[in-house]
């Protein structure tokens, strides 16, 4: 999976694609026929009212909503030409080449530097001088280095609010995702700390593909180069942020946008 991860190319570029996806959890019917293509190395950004299904959708792209009872899915989310829910799919390697920032931080409570070293460690690497420069590399990634080299083995749970947020983030580099899925990673972080995360986010769209779901417009519009606005369950328009936020070809787009509800 990870080579089909990093490798991934079609004509242009798509690095995710959903085919007529529907999700139900029992006798509920969360998500209704969505196509969607994420193409490599950008930023797609997910938006909608509470609600919606975003979320919902996301956690489908790495499998998340498995743990959910009830859950059940039709359709195909294809990554590198495999449908990743086909029986045969390693969920576990899935995983670990799509990383995940949450709403809230949730650093382990460890060091910052087990923090980071964790996923490699689960995965073979044992080697001091290797952990270490995946370490720094990672909180370098992740604008982060600077503030903790002098502290890297004291607890994570001392660090500010963006600061966990970030260290979490260089926890998912760690483990070398292809594909980076952000709930809501700046919601409960001040406006500096949002600043920091969002700048994070157009660096490293260079070497990962980026899925974020956002309640704020004004974020989706200066981070993402898509835009796929969901309501009730439906895909209601999905276009260039440019094209989106100054001229949506939907009434219900034009409402969102413009705050007229959600």
């Amino acid at each position: 999976m990870t080579t089909i991860l990093r490798n991934a190319k079609t004509e242009n570029q798509t690095m995710i694609r959903a085919e007529h996806v529907n999700v139900f959890y029992q006798d509920f019917q969360a998500l209704y026929d969505i196509n969607l293509d994420f193409e490599k190395n950008h930023v797609t950004a997910l938006i909608g009212p509470s609600g919606c299904g975003k979320s919902t959708f996301l956690r489908t792209l790495n499998r998340m909503n498995d743990q959910v009872p009830g859950f059940r899915v039709e359709g195909e989310i294809v990554i590198g030409g495999e449908n990743i829910y086909a029986p045969k799919t390693d969920v576990a390697a899935l995983r670990k080449n799509i990383g995940m920032v949450f709403q809230r931080a949730n650093p382990f409570p460890m060091s910052i530097y087990d923090n980071v070293a964790y996923g490699p460690r689960i995965h073979g690497i044992k080697k001091k001088q290797v952990l270490d420069g995946i370490v720094e590399n990672c909180l370098r990634q992740a604008a982060l280095w600077d503030e903790v080299k002098d502290r890297l083995h004291t607890a994570a749970m001392g660090l500010s609010g963006g600061q966990q947020q970030r260290l979490v983030l260089a926890r998912v580099l760690a483990i070398e995702p292809g594909i980076i899925l952000m709930d809501e990673p700046a919601s409960a972080l001040d406006p500096i700390s949002t600043e920091k995360i969002e700048e994070l986010i157009l660096k490293l769209k260079k070497s990962y593909t980026i899925v974020i779901v956002t309640h704020n417009m004004q974020q989706a519009a200066r981070v993402s180069g898509h835009t796929a606005f969901f309501l009730n369950g439906r895909l209601v328009e999905f276009s260039e942020t440019k094209t989106m936020f100054t001229n949506p070809k939907s009434r219900q787009t034009e409402e969102y946008i413009s705050g007229r509800f959600g």
